[in-house]
C-alpha cells in the first residue's frame, strides 16, 4: 500500500469515527428509569370523549386500564378498538353500572358476563380485571367475578374527578401514588382530560411509570 493510500484510509476512518460520535451524542434519550409503576384507570367509557382521552394519553407517553361499561362497548365497538390500538388495557366495569350488592346472584352474573361478551365482540379481547361500580362489593360479587376469570380491582387513590375535582386537585391526587398503587379516574370529565399532561409530568418527576395491573396481585407492574 502506498503512503498516499494509507493516509486516505486513515482520514476516512477518522471521519467515520467523528460522525458516529456526533450521532451518538445527539441521539435523544427516549427512556426514563422507572423506580416504580402505578395503575392509571379510567372508568365508564367508551364515551364521546374517549378519542380525545386516548390521544392525550398517547401524546404524553401514558398507558392506562380502561374499565368499560358493557352497554357502551356494545354501542361503540370502534372506540374499544381505538383504545386497544392506542396501547390501553381493557377491563370490565359491569354492563349498566348498577349497585351490584343490591342484585341477585343471577343479575350480577348477567352484568358481568354480558360485559365480557360485549368487550370481546368489540375487539377488546377477554378482560381479566373487573371493577364493581362505586367500588361496592361483597362475597357474592367477588365469587361471580372469579367464576368469569376476573380479578376484582378497586383503587388506592380516588382522584374525585367524578365529584367535580379541579384539574389541580386531580394532578395532586396522582402525587400521592406510590409503587404498585392504582388511581381512580374517569373517561368524561373535562378537568381529567386537561390534567393528563401534568399527570405525566408529575409521575415522571417521581420516577413512576404507567404500568399494567397484575391479575394475580391486583397491583401495578411493569408492562410485559
Amino acid at each position: 500500500m502506498t503512503a498516499k493510500r494509507a493516509l486516505a484510509l486513515l482520514a476516512t476512518a477518522a471521519a467515520l469515527t467523528t460522525t458516529a460520535t456526533t450521532a451518538s451524542t445527539a441521539a435523544p434519550a427516549h427512556t426514563t428509569a422507572c423506580t416504580g409503576y402505578v395503575g392509571l384507570t379510567f372508568d365508564d367509557g367508551p364515551s364521546g370523549t374517549t378519542t380525545r382521552l386516548i390521544d392525550a394519553l398517547r401524546r404524553n407517553g401514558l398507558r392506562a386500564t380502561m374499565f368499560n361499561q358493557g352497554r357502551y362497548a356494545a354501542a361503540n365497538p370502534a372506540l374499544v378498538r381505538a383504545q386497544v390500538a392506542a396501547g390501553m388495557w381493557i377491563a370490565n366495569h359491569s354492563y349498566t353500572h348498577p349497585h351490584l350488592t343490591r342484585l341477585s346472584q343471577a343479575q350480577i352474573d348477567s352484568e358481568i358476563s354480558r360485559t365480557q361478551q360485549a368487550i370481546s365482540n368489540a375487539g377488546g379481547g377477554t378482560p381479566k380485571l373487573f371493577r364493581p361500580p362505586y367500588g361496592e362489593t361483597n362475597a357474592t360479587v367477588k365469587s361471580v367475578a372469579a367464576r368469569h376469570g376476573l380479578t376484582e380491582i378497586i383503587w388506592h387513590v380516588d382522584s374525585q374527578d367524578w365529584n367535580g375535582a379541579s384539574t389541580d386537585a386531580i394532578v395532586q391526587s396522582t402525587a400521592r401514588l406510590t409503587n404498585g398503587q392504582v388511581i381512580l379516574l374517569h373517561d368524561g370529565p373535562a378537568n381529567t382530560l386537561a390534567a393528563v399532561p401534568r399527570i405525566a409530568q408529575t409521575l415522571a418527576s417521581r420516577g413512576l411509570c404507567p404500568g399494567t395491573i397484575s391479575p394475580r396481585t391486583g397491583l401495578a407492574v411493569a408492562p410485559s
